[in-house]
């Protein structure tokens, strides 16, 4: 065993921040299932959302496109927190040394802003169009050279150790985790102090998603087998503006290319955005996605055009390198053609059930960034709001954990290691790919941008069939990445499946053919999931 003050599940945005602020008064390590920054932080395209321009701009101006683009779920309080401490959160990057993209503005500010679907004002910074990148790499860089902080690259986390799972007296709390090594091939066992799941969204629980491979909701998932409540499931945000092409794999075409003038267009050029509501292109993402999704079904479509190509051609390739350099590798020269586009599966709204301080319903567990649920992105994520995110509850996180750090029991108590001595090698890995393969086709035709009850109930049916399948194939064979993955996956997909059952309405990312009008009747409300044998003190999440 293994011992940190503080162990941090997953090396995005999220992961980074938090151990950076957490490192001189801590010894932490990250792990990170992947190279270090392979995750979805990485390739963020657009910026992260700030008032900076206060001559122009405003916080209440940003808190209420937020709420607007939350369709009601929104928590104004945290609205509030996460918009207020935004100018601050750029400043600490800016200390880092990450390299933003520079442009005058009104008043002192330098750095130049964007503007994105959702918003009023320009308030997005960026460094291009690889906005993810810059940062990522930065800290990262932060983070190797740092002596109090540990690198467990290629490692993935199984599951969470507990006090109540080892049948401990006492308050239940989080004592460290174990973790697939994956490079070795065996099992560490890891404890902590304190645990930070950072792990990323779940978006590869559907078949196209512009999420790198490592999106398979590890923390949800143990959060939920620990007793942490989630909620908000149901919101899962598709992209408007994948690139289509069979080699692209994943590509985004960020929002800026829309907040700077971009249309999208049939194939025979005419645009039909105005048909589906009046800001056009800079409507919010779950009405751009639809309408795209509702044109290429009417029509038979594979794709739609985005067209930015009325715009100069330098203006094009300043502002969007990173794009326009990818799509001339596949043969498309966007500043003289139209790209084709496809929605995709891109951000998981709800998560872990935290509080302000990012702390969960266990004991000494927190979870920060897309894994977790705080309130602030309802039932629409607001463009750039998700880095923003990202770099606030990291820094609530850690203050709270040095704020705790004297009460908190060191991890030097012996947790046991994990045992392999009831299973044996897979025999047949067929199992897990076929089952991958059926839950992702499942959830993208049965839970995807347009839902019906009979499509849900459907999918649950093919999800608990699959879910006893993998629990014996857990049972049996020792674990692989693949097996740890198809199991969380499996789980977060029932997650999904119930939260958008139980929600008798159409609101934000969750719209049903049954129920298509928000319900008048009662308060906005979110969906939140208790895990079955499991009493949770908190009083239930209010809108």
């Amino acid at each position: 065993m293994e011992s940190f003050d503080a162990l941090i599940v997953g090396g995005g945005l999220a992961g980074l921040s938090t151990a950076l602020r957490l490192a001189d008064h801590m010894k932490v390590a990250i792990v990170a299932k992947a190279v270090l920054t392979e995750g979805s932080s990485l390739y963020a395209q657009g910026g992260i959302a700030t008032v900076r321009d206060r001559q122009e701009d405003s916080f209440e101006s940003h808190v209420v496109d937020t709420l607007d683009a939350g369709a009601g779920l929104c928590h104004r309080d945290t609205v509030e927190l996460v918009v207020r401490h935004g100018p601050a959160a750029i400043d600490w990057l800016v200390t880092q040394g990450v390299p933003f993209t520079h442009g005058q503005n009104h008043g002192n500010d330098d750095l130049h802003l964007t503007r994105e679907g959702g918003h009023s004002h320009r308030r997005v910074v960026h460094a291009a169009d690889a906005t993810g990148r810059a940062v990522q790499t930065t800290l990262e860089a932060r983070v190797r050279g740092h002596r109090n902080i540990r690198v467990l690259e290629n490692h993935i986390a199984i599951d969470l150790i507990t006090g109540a799972k080892l049948g401990r007296a006492g308050a239940n709390r989080c004592l460290g985790l174990y973790a697939l090594d994956r490079t070795a091939g065996h099992v560490r066992t890891l404890g902590a102090r304190f645990v930070v799941l950072a792990t990323g969204g779940a978006s590869k629980v559907y078949l196209y998603t512009s999420n790198p491979d490592t999106s398979t909701g590890d923390g949800i998932a143990m959060a939920w087998r620990a007793g942490c409540r989630v909620a908000n499931m149901e919101f899962v945000q598709f992209h408007p503006t994948c690139l289509w092409h069979p080699r692209a794999k994943s590509f985004l075409i960020t929002e800026a290319v829309r907040g700077e003038g971009g249309k999208l267009l049939l194939p025979n050029g005419q645009p039909f955005m105005h048909e589906h509501d009046p800001r056009g292109e800079l409507a919010s993402r779950d009405i751009v996605a639809r309408a795209i999704d509702y044109e290429m079904k009417r029509r038979g479509l594979d794709y739609v055009h985005l067209d930015i190509s009325h715009k100069p051609a330098a203006f094009i390739q300043e502002h969007f390198p990173t794009i326009y350099r990818r799509c001339r590798e596949l043969g498309y020269d966007i500043t003289k053609e139209p790209i084709p586009v496809v929605p995709a599966a891109h951000y998981t709204c709800g998560g872990v059930v935290t509080d302000h301080s990012a702390h969960t319903d266990l004991e000494g567990l927190y979870a920060v960034g897309e894994c977790a649920f705080t309130g602030l992105h309802g039932a629409n994520r607001l463009a750039s709001n998700s880095l923003l995110e990202c770099l606030i509850f990291g820094e609530a996180a850690a203050q709270d954990m040095l704020r705790r750090q004297p009460e908190a029991p060191p991890a030097n108590g012996a947790l046991p290691a994990w045992d392999e001595t009831r299973v044996t090698d897979a025999d047949e890995n067929i199992v897990v790919s076929h089952n991958w393969d059926e839950l992702r086709r499942g959830m993208w035709d049965y839970v995807g941008i347009v839902r019906t009850t009979k499509r849900l109930e459907r999918a649950q049916h093919r999800v608990d069939l699959l879910r006893e399948e993998i629990r014996e194939y857990y049972r049996n064979f020792k674990v692989t990445n693949d097996l740890i993955e198809l199991r969380n996956l499996v789980l977060v997909a029932e997650l999904i499946i119930r939260s958008a059952t139980a929600r008798h309405e159409s609101r934000g990312l969750h719209y049903t053919r049954d129920y298509p009008e928000k319900d008048a009747t009662r308060s906005p409300c979110d969906t939140v999931l208790t895990p079955p044998g499991f009493q949770v003190a908190a009083a239930p999440v209010a809108a």
